[in-house]
């Protein structure tokens, strides 16, 4: 029975980043101080549906402190009244994690993107000089986020603004709903319960925000929640008035779909009955008002709106007709408008910021987009007023086959990559599938291997899987770890060491970090794209490895508080290499080299030892690791970090954050260790991989680091191929296998209906589809499979699939560091569960958590989430494991959940020591 939900694109034609220029351009700014925005000239910019391609965006560096006294005023020219074409919007986050979902929606209905800023970039002057100097923005959208508005630290700016920004539309979303009632004078009060990803039916009054929207039970408007704290309906003053609410006991678990073609060109719901009502008669259109939560106001003078759940979430249906809504309200506002002089100043008003020390900030922008040059000669042309786009798309295909990305035509130590391959036709199966090649060709020496394994091919989860050794002249071992400095501060730099093919080892330190190191590395190559032509795969060579969860202080997390045992990152440089297509049983051999040299020899010696790989040869690996004993009584078990009355009293803690509204969801894990001698660590991962096959599994030695990894991942965090698609596979939503086969299909079922388990997973599809929304083209990002339920041999999984076009001028690096932690490790929204759980988690997560995989050197990647994995380190073995803490969690079953998801791997350690 298969109740996945799929979300299928709209055919509705969304701007690709070659069709216009994005209005911000600060997703990964590291330094507060640093504020990059761009705004848009209305005499230069069209509707997105138009087909004008050149588009002018005045882009400018902010500093801290702005002399507003000094502009000069624009000179009005009076035009008769008329309808907006296009509405700028400023989005304020509150250090949220869906604001990006937000700005998809308007980036869409508005015709432009908004312009997004954090909730303390900006002071009063500064924000009071854009919205009534520059006549910047048409409209203000205050984001959801974490804590509450009678917190300054939590809503920043927005109190100030909603007091004294009167003439100026404003749509607060969840933290933004309550601080408008909060501004005014109500109360903020826990809600009767905590509601997080779950979803109710909303009766409204009909206004203008809602209109041709449904009302009321069975009526098809179900909108998802994410709170804990409301606004007390008992306090609100005359001058707010309630327009939507909804019943406190009313919340409706999601099932599935009718049918597939339900979701809008950015994955949100339209389809009325999506969801099986399974609360009480009581609620919807009649339920008196005592029982009733506010779910939307609006001021009685002002055009200010509040909606207390989320319209951007994947699940709300008619989410976007709320924002188009409110792009007509805004609209009308100013058709109204009575002031003459403030309709001419918006009619025909262009934005642009103040650049104040543009090149001292150079550097802090090179950490954040694309690559180092590009932002410098990108702001070189925005600092002018000018960002053309190329229209020479024969040059463009030229500059991007060699790979000179954005600017790097200066740099001496750029690398000209030559790719040679050969293709053994169904061969893969007659040497003993990827597991006779890998013992054939690596398992004798298995020092500086890796082996990026898809040993669960069936349905199509995974079809390559990529291995190799220490390779030829290029051939190099990477190990970062993170400096004492970095566990306290965001920019603590590095050391990284960097051993190449004769031996020899260099060591510095990365002031920037890994990321921006990786970044110009992939940035630095030149390539032909004929070379690979053919290749089903978008692995060609390049770095395999993995990144540990301790570099988030890399990305906008502030601090570390546990520093790793093992290196915060691991890669070689792999230069020669197979790969094996399961689905059409092919094995390729595959060499890269510099334009300047020619080597064919590993290819060759390659070939002959496939060729050779029969009978005695297979039959030696087999011998060679063969199957284990049956694990003795006396052997001494695995030992948890955290026992199991503080594991469900930190459980308990977490449930106390998600009430106090602090956080919807956080992953807590724990970590169990084993002291281990003389293990086959091979013996081991082809024994886990037996067991437990897994389409993201992975074997990395690094002897160096006296490190092995076996990992039997399921999940994916991130891909990118060669067609630009980003893709995520967070997996929330776990069960174990049933004995039988009907208990088996029982318990499938019950994960699919689970309300807990549905609501864990919305939450992180969510958080995935504000990550990729950062990187990616507006209106490209959807989910085609929600929710679907993937068995592996020991539990039953629910997964969810997220996919977006890559915008063109974002790097794989970029990518990355967009979305990482994989937010299935960390909760949401991701900055404050992040520091919520270093403060209760009692060691580092280490590898555990972060990701394993490949950046191949054209800018294609494919990275796991670090679960189900053993790691071997100084004579240890130690497995990590946890769970998603939400509302609905009960403390005891999370426990038993973190020891299930440890079965598989801790039983294969036992075996084989």
């Amino acid at each position: 029975m298969n109740l996945a939900l799929r979300l299928l694109p709209s055919e509705l034609t969304c701007p690709t980043s070659e069709d216009i220029q994005y209005a911000n351009v600060n997703f990964l700014l590291s330094k507060p101080s640093v504020r990059v925005a761009c705004f848009i000239k209305k005499d230069d910019v069209q509707p997105l549906n138009c087909d004008r391609k050149n588009v002018t965006i005045s882009c400018q560096l902010m500093h801290s402190h702005l002399e507003s006294s000094k502009r000069k005023k624009r000179l009005q020219v009076p035009l008769p009244l008329q309808k907006l074409d296009f509405v700028r919007t400023l989005l304020i986050d509150n250090y949220d994690s869906y604001t990006y979902n937000i700005y998809q929606e308007l980036s869409v209905v508005n015709g432009v993107p908004p312009v997004v800023i954090q909730n303390d970039d900006w002071t009063w002057e500064e924000l009071s000089h854009y919205l009534y100097e520059e006549n910047a923005f048409d409209n203000i959208v205050i984001s959801p986020g974490p804590g509450s508005p009678a917190c300054p630290q939590d809503i920043g700016i927005c109190l100030q603004l909603l007091h004294k920004c009167w003439d100026i539309p404003v749509l607060g979303v969840c933290l933004g709903h309550q601080a408008l009632g909060y501004v005014h004078g109500a109360h903020i009060v826990h809600a009767p319960e905590p509601i997080h990803g779950r979803l109710s039916e909303v009766e409204h009054s009909g206004c203008e925000l809602f209109h041709g929207i449904p009302s009321g039970r069975n009526s098809g408007f179900k909108v998802v929640r994410y709170h804990s704290l409301v606004i007390d309906s008992e306090s609100l003053p005359e001058v707010l008035i309630p327009i939507a609410w909804t019943s406190s006991s009313n919340t409706l678990p999601f099932v599935g779909a009718k049918d597939h073609n339900v979701s809008n060109a950015l994955g949100t719901q339209t389809e009325q009955n999506v969801f099986v009502d399974s609360c009480s008669p009581k609620a919807g259109n009649g339920t008196p008002r005592s029982s009733r939560v506010l779910m939307g106001i609006k001021h009685c003078t002002r055009p200010h709106y509040g909606v207390q759940f989320h319209p951007e979430s994947v699940a709300t249906c008619h989410g976007s007709q709320i924002f188009k809504n409110f792009r007509d309200i805004t609209n009308e506002y100013w058709l109204r408008y009575k002031s003459s002089q403030s309709i001419e100043k918006r009619a025909h008003s262009y934005a642009h910021m103040q650049v104040s020390s543009a090149s001292r900030h150079y550097g802090d922008l090179h950490r954040s987009i694309s690559s180092e040059t590009s932002t410098v000669d990108q702001l070189n042309k925005v600092v002018n007023g000018h960002r053309h786009m190329v229209d020479d798309n024969a040059e463009k295909t030229r500059l991007e086959k060699c790979n000179v990305a954005n600017g790097h035509h200066a740099r001496t130590d750029r690398k000209c990559l030559k790719l040679k391959w050969r293709k053994c036709t169904h061969l893969a199966s007659q040497v003993g599938g990827a597991k006779g090649i890998f013992c054939g060709l690596f398992g004798h020496e298995t020092e500086n291997t890796f082996w990026l394994d898809s040993s669960s091919t069936e349905k199509g989860r995974a079809r390559f899987s990529f291995m190799g050794g220490k390779g030829g002249s290029l051939w190099k071992h990477l190990t970062f770890r993170l400096s004492d400095q970095s566990d306290r501060c965001s920019k603590g730099g590095g050391y990284l060491s960097m051993e190449n093919c004769q031996g020899s080892t260099e060591t510095r330190f990365l002031e920037e970090g890994f990321f921006d190191f990786l970044n110009k590395e992939l940035q630095s190559y030149h390539y032909d794209e004929k070379d690979y032509e053919g290749l089903p795969f978008d692995f060609h060579g390049g770095y395999v490895g993995y990144i540990g969860y301790n570099l988030k202080s890399e990305c906008c997390v502030t601090s570390n508080r546990n520093k790793s045992k093992t290196p915060d990152a691991c890669f070689f440089f792999a230069d020669n290499f197979i790969a094996i297509d399961h689905k059409n049983d092919n094995v390729y051999i595959l060499a890269i080299h510099e334009e300047s040299s020619s080597m064919t020899q590993w290819l060759d010696d390659a070939e002959e030892k496939l060729l050779n790989l029969y009978g005695s040869e297979i039959m030696g690996s087999e011998k060679q690791y063969p199957h284990p004993l049956t694990c003795s009584s006396q052997k001494v078990g695995f030992a948890a970090e955290k026992s199991r009355e503080q594991y469900i009293k930190d459980v308990k803690k977490c449930l106390e954050y998600i009430k106090d509204g602090e956080s919807y969801e956080l992953c807590l894990t724990n970590q169990m260790r084993k002291p281990i001698e003389n293990l086959d660590s091979l013996g081991l991962y082809l024994h886990l991989r037996e067991r437990n096959p897994a389409p993201y599994a992975a074997w990395l030695n690094f002897p160096k680091e006296d490190l092995c990894i076996c990992c039997s991942s399921p999940e994916r965090f991130l891909q990118l191929d060669r067609n630009d698609i980003l893709e995520a596979k967070p997996i929330k939503g776990t069960i174990a296998r049933g004995a039988t086969a009907e208990e088996d299909e029982r318990l499938k079922l019950k994960l699919q209906l689970s309300e807990k388990d549905q609501a864990e997973n919305l939450m992180i599809v969510d958080l995935l589809r504000n990550d990729l929304g950062r990187v990616c083209d507006p209106g490209s990002v959807h989910v085609p499979r929600l929710m679907d339920v993937e068995s592996y041999a020991t539990v039953h999984t629910m997964v969810s699939t997220i996919r977006g076009k890559k915008r063109s001028d974002a790097s794989a690096v970029d990518c990355v560091k967009a979305a990482f932690p994989g937010g299935s490790m960390t909760g949401a929204p991701k900055l404050r569960s992040m520091e919520l759980l270093d403060s209760i988690e009692s060691c580092s997560r280490g590898i555990y958590s972060g990701c394993i995989g490949f950046f191949s050197y054209n800018q294609t990647f494919d990275l796991n989430i670090v679960i189900r994995t053993v790691i071997i380190h100084d004579g240890e073995a130690s497995i990590g494991a946890g769970g998603a803490i939400v509302s609905l969690s009960n403390p005891e079953d999370e426990y038993k959940e973190m020891i299930l998801k440890t079965k598989a791997p801790a039983k294969a350690v036992l075996d084989f020591e």
